[in-house]
């Protein structure tokens, strides 16, 4: 490793560990602490091992041995800390650290002592509630889904400290799991926020857009209806052409909103038409149509995927084939190939003399990405994911869009979240959630007069940020040499569903058909014959996330080499690499919400309507507190349920048990119970919950209340990485379309009044 490498020492835990994975896949030297004869999983889960660990570094020292880890400390740029209670002694008075905390709740707070799992954490952070059948119980996501978007963002995290810390000391970043999963709902809070509503469980069926899971001949196929009409007309020229039309020529079916209201009997035409075919023919059919539907694939079918070879996706681990990183990096290269370090391989680092970055005096107030620009060219959900985390911490965000092409989220009928009129572009919530903190220019590029502008403002611009499919920028005269052209030092993020290069460049994806293609999907459910899969867009928030990683991580790269970049990132293969190590153990089926080691794990009935509560029980323990404080001591005194494989034998009995406690509590109250005892609970709440009740995002300040010029006054969900010393922030609201045109035009391109009023009498500025 150079000198110039950053040096992260992890003191892991569930919620830091894909952190320390993502850190290696950008080259960063990540050392694993270990106890003396390696970490417990190095022998309980060699499989999970392999996947979080392969390439890092390993140094062990005794528990409690603060001498050595603050020696290991002095030589390193970050400290990337899921440890309980932190390092303390050990990393204090070390200005030039950067100290990243990755708790299940967060440092601060009532509730920052609770015990979480990825389960738990789940049903506080409000993603059980949005997945699942409405009249059944909540389910969980495969793959600890909760502790990786606590990992992405903690990486984030690290590379932002890592950041400010060009300008000034060290700074503790505070990550919350819980806020992190709060912050990553779709729409499931922003309906309670702008239209009082909390929409039920989805079940196979997406909450907003005209998409679900449909069965084919031999599996699933992810699709629907798509986002246009010209998808419509697609869809329906094809089912005229296979005689699968049924009604659906007769003219009262182009009208979106009337398909909305019926789309039970709609999506019952298309299941007809689609169970006819083999999963892989009709997704293969639909995309040559540039249909957006995807077959349901497993994990273990992922090496199959064309695409994902193509690219060179997977990484060898030792012998075996792993998931890969969610881009390649730096400057397309591609780590295939990494090694497991044996339980203190690397012991002589705590020797090493290696100087720390000299510390400067920080300026107060600005964020880590201040004086950073951003041209911002996406739409919809992924890529104003991504911008929105890059201005949340201090980056100059402009969101190039007009009246002829305006951000789909704006108009469209079936995503407008307001409790006013669905025809105002300003007033919608979900667009004005995802684009708060940016500026609106209205520019037609279209036209070749608003291609030039679009020229002008890269030129002046450090970053540039687009997710249309992969042809787009390059019949605009935009591709990656065009750009370097204009900006050598330029950032260049594109965010499409299969990526640029590859066998399947030109398919047309949602959110839903990535997680279909990634595996996520077909693990989703309560056994092979009973996939529910995620319909909302958690896969748009997966690539945002791993999109906004990337922007700062090619940021740092460029500040040591002087070199733009183009970040090529395909979202197939950014939730792919959200699959754990469901490629290196073979998953196969859908688990429900039962964990593969400890019993019980499950989601219980309460009182009221709807009210569940989520447990994990981890050891024997755990489990013997759990039943004195269920009022049944003689089940921890049953041989049969002495083990975690007992109790999953006996799970009859055991789920019985617990679920006939929790049936007769308010949630909240056996949850608290439950964790008085030390043991993982929670209630599952649903986003108005969130919002009213949950006490520790409360005293986070979570929510934050922001005036919007035409949606009035309203709560935002907050920013879930918490920087002492660069905090990021919601500043201003959403911008009105076009709000900041004049502005950014003479600001940022330079243009005179003159060629201003050209432009406006030419129509390109609107």
């Amino acid at each position: 490793m150079s000198a110039s490498t950053p040096r992260i020492v992890e003191l892991s835990s569930a919620f830091a560990r894909f952190a320390g994975r993502l850190l290696v896949g950008l080259g960063h030297e990540v050392v694993l602490v270990e106890p003396p004869g390696g970490a417990p999983d190095r022998h309980e889960d060699k499989d999970a091992f392999a996947h979080w660990h392969a390439g890092k570094r390993s140094v062990t020292l005794p528990l409690g041995d603060s001498d050595g880890l603050r020696r290991l400390l002095s030589t390193a740029d970050v400290l990337l800390d899921g440890t309980p209670d932190g390092a303390g002694p050990a990393a204090e008075g070390l200005d030039h650290l950067v100290h990243v905390r990755v708790t299940p709740f967060g440092l601060v707070g009532p509730r920052s002592g609770w015990q979480g799992t990825d389960l738990v954490v789940a049903a506080l952070g409000g993603m059980l509630a949005q997945v699942g059948d409405p009249e059944g119980p909540p389910l969980h996501m495969p793959e600890n889904q909760a502790e990786q978007l606590a990992g992405v963002n903690a990486a984030i995290a690290v590379l932002l400290g890592l950041r400010a810390r060009r300008r000034g000391p060290g700074q503790l970043a505070d990550v919350s799991a819980q806020a992190c999963v709060a912050a990553a709902l779709e729409a499931g809070t922003l309906a309670y926020l702008h239209e009082d509503r909390v929409p039920p469980r989805p079940g196979r069926v997406h909450p907003l857009v005209p998409h679900g899971l449909f069965q084919a001949a031999d599996g699933h196929v992810g699709g629907g209806l798509g986002g246009s009409p010209r998808m419509w007309d697609a869809l329906l020229d094809w089912l005229c052409d296979e005689g699968a039309q049924a009604d659906l020529v007769e003219p009262r079916w182009q009208d979106p909103i009337e398909r909305k209201r019926h789309q039970e009997y709609v999506f019952k035409v298309v299941q007809d038409f689609v169970g006819r075919w083999p999963k892989a023919e009709f997704a293969e059919r639909a995309q040559a149509r540039k249909l957006p539907w995807a077959a349901v694939d497993l994990p273990c079918e992922l090496p199959d995927n064309p695409q994902l070879a193509a690219r060179d996706f997977f990484t060898r681990v030792g012998d075996r084939t792993d998931l890969g990183f969610p881009f390649a990096f730096p400057e397309g290269r591609r780590i295939t190939a990494l090694d497991v370090a044996g339980p203190g391989e690397d012991q002589a680092l705590l020797d090493e003399r290696r100087p720390p970055r000299p510390v400067e005096v920080a300026a107060p107030g600005r964020g880590a990405l201040d004086g950073v620009r951003v041209l911002d060219l996406t739409w919809v959900l992924a890529g104003p994911y991504c911008t929105k985390v890059l201005a949340d911490h201090g980056a100059d965000v402009i969101k190039v869009e007009s009246l002829t092409r305006p951000d789909p989220t704006r108009f469209a009928p079936f995503m407008h979240l307001s409790r006013g009129a669905h025809t105002d572009p300003d007033t919608n919530g979900y667009f004005n959630e995802v684009n708060r903190n940016k500026r609106s220019i209205a520019l037609d590029t279209r036209t070749d007069e608003g291609v030039a502008v679009l020229r002008d403002l890269i030129a002046h611009c450090d970053v540039l940020v687009e997710n249309f499919s992969a042809t787009v920028m390059t019949r605009l005269g935009l591709g990656y040499d065009e750009l370097r052209a204009i900006n050598p030092r330029l950032v260049y993020v594109s965010m499409s569903g299969m990526g640029h290069t590859g066998p399947r460049a030109g398919w047309v994806s949602y959110a839903d058909t990535v997680s279909a293609s990634s595996g996520l999907t077909g693990l989703t459910g309560w056994g092979p014959d009973d996939v529910v899969g995620v319909i909302y867009g958690h896969g748009d928030i997966v690539a945002g996330l791993q999109a906004a990683l990337a922007t700062v991580a090619a940021l740092e790269h460029r500040a040591e080499t002087g070199r733009g970049q183009h970040i090529d990132l395909s979202q197939l293969e950014a939730i792919s690499a959200h699959m754990g190590t469901a490629l290196l153990t073979g998953s196969r089926s859908p688990a429900g919400n039962t964990h593969p080691r400890w019993s019980p794990q499950g989601v219980y009935r309460c009182l009221g309507a709807d009210r569940w509560l989520a447990v994990s029980v981890r050891s024997d323990e755990e489990w013997a507190a759990l039943c004195r404080v269920i009022g049944r001591p003689e089940l921890a005194a049953d041989e049969r349920l002495r083990t975690a494989d007992g109790r999953r034998q006996e799970s009859a009995l055991v789920d019985g048990a617990l679920g006939g406690w929790a049936r007769g509590l308010p949630a909240d109250m056996a949850a608290e119970l439950l964790q008085e005892a030390g043991i993982p609970a929670g209630p599952v709440q649903d986003g108005g919950e969130l919002v009213e009740h949950d006490p520790q995002l409360r005293a986070r300040g979570f929510y934050v209340r922001m005036e919007h010029p035409a949606a009035g006054a309203f709560l935002h969900e907050g920013v879930p990485i918490r920087l002492t010393g660069t905090p990021g922030s919601i500043r201003r609201p959403a911008p009105l379309l076009g709000a900041d045109t004049v502005e950014v035009l003479r600001e940022v391109a330079g243009l005179s009044p003159e060629r201003l009023h050209q432009l406006h009498e030419a129509g390109v500025l609107r």
